[in-house]
This record gives structure tokens, sequence and C-alpha cells, in this order.
């Protein structure tokens, strides 16, 4: 099991802050990523075509980050040639960064709904759902960026299981809206869009889900990605101090 300190106790000086410079570069993509979640909930709830373009502004942004943090990944492992925790530190963050990116994209592509439903006018039906399994995957990201910021493995783990009530409920509001469309087909076009809201909110989760595994690979030592919950779990719990 490593903590936190396990990445200060180098003789290199420099290795310590390069090795924390990229992690903080990670959590700040975080963030800012879990930002353009939020913004583009609340663009498309709102009616707000002016903060939803502003989503899709970001994106470059983020891309650059990207790009980025996978070189200063590339080179702290031709130049220091990591092993261990440290190794596993760089693999984890090269990996949840993609993630990352591809929750960028997701927000993005919901502030392009967001817009285009705004053209349109009137509400449809499903923004209740939008409001409340947005709230959950904002959530989600930001304990499975805590977790990382914490070298947390139980928190980590909690974001996993919560993936399945995200799954859960994503399915019942699909089967709700279709059932929308089926009594008012009037109502399909707009419906649909909200529905690929939906999607790409439930995708998001997938991907707040990723990130909590490679927390767990880091902190714990173990691949737990094509494990289910129940196997995870006992991993976590077997190798708590």
């Amino acid at each position: 099991m490593i903590s936190k300190d396990s990445h200060t106790q180098h003789i290199s000086q420099q290795f310590n802050a390069e090795l924390e410079e990229v992690r903080s570069h990670l959590l700040a993509m975080g963030g800012l990523v879990e930002k353009q979640v939020n913004d583009a909930v609340t663009a498309l709830i709102e009616a707000d075509s002016g903060l939803a373009q502003q989503v899709r502004d970001v994106d470059d942004q983020i891309n650059h980050m990207e790009r980025d943090i996978d070189e200063e990944c590339i080179r702290i492992l031709a130049r220091r040639q990591p092993a261990a925790s440290d190794l596993r530190l760089i693999i984890s963050i090269s990996k949840s960064v993609i993630d990352l990116e591809r929750i960028g994209d997701e927000a993005t592509k919901i502030a392009r709904r967001a817009i285009e439903l705004c053209e349109d006018g009137e509400a449809p039906r499903g923004y209740v759902e939008v409001r409340h399994i947005g709230d959950q995957v904002r959530r989600m990201v930001q304990e499975a960026l805590d977790a990382f910021a914490r070298f947390d493995a139980d928190l980590a783990l909690s974001v996993a299981q919560y993936d399945k009530t995200v799954d859960r409920e994503y399915k019942t509001a699909l089967r709700e809206l279709v059932t929308y469309m089926m009594e008012d087909p009037r109502s399909i076009s707009r419906v649909l869009s909200v529905i690929w809201v939906l999607r790409s909110l439930e995708r998001i989760g997938d991907h707040a889900r990723n990130i909590a595994e490679m927390v767990i690979y880091l902190v714990r030592g173990t691949d737990v990605r094509h494990l289910g919950l129940t196997r995870m779990a006992e991993e976590v719990a077997n190798k708590r101090d």
C-alpha cells in the first residue's frame, strides 16, 4: 500500500518535484473538466446558450492539457525509468488523463445539445432526470479526483460502486422517455436530444469509475479494471492496513 508521502522520499528532489507537478496538472485538468460537466448541465436546464458555448470553447484547452500531461509522463519515463509505486503513479496519470479528456468531450456534446434545444424554445420532458443524474455524475468525477489527490482507495471504491446506481437510474429514465415519445410522437425529436444528453452523462459516470479503478491500482497495486464490484471490494479490503 502507498500513500501521498510515498512520492516525496526520493534522493532526487527534482524527481519528487516532477512527480508532484504532473500529478497537480492532472488534478487541475480534472477541476476544469468537472466545471465543464456542471456548466453543460446548467446551460441545458437554464436554457443558457452563452454558457453552453463557453463549455464548447474550453474543449481545446482540455485537449492541450491532455497532450501536455502525456508529454510530461513520457519525459519522466524516459529520464527517470521509475519503478514500483512511482511507475504506477505515472501509469495511473497517463490513463486517467484519457478519461478526463473524454469526460470533456461528453460535456461538449451536452453543451451542443443545449444550444440546439435553446433554439427550439420550450423545455422538453426529461430535464428533471438530467439535473438529477447530472448532479450524481459530477459528484462521481469530483470524488474520483479527491481519491486521486488523497491516495484514498476506499473513496475510489465507493465511486466505482456508485456507477451501478447511475446506470440503473439512466435505464429507468430511458424507459420513461421512450414511453413518453410513443404517447406523443410530436415530442420525438426534442426528447431524443434529451436521451442523448442522458447517454453522455452515463458515459461520464463510466469514465469517473475508470479513474477510480486507476486510483485503486495506484494505491493497492492491483489491476481491478475487469473485476466485478465484489472482487474489487475484496481487493481493497484485503490490502487495507
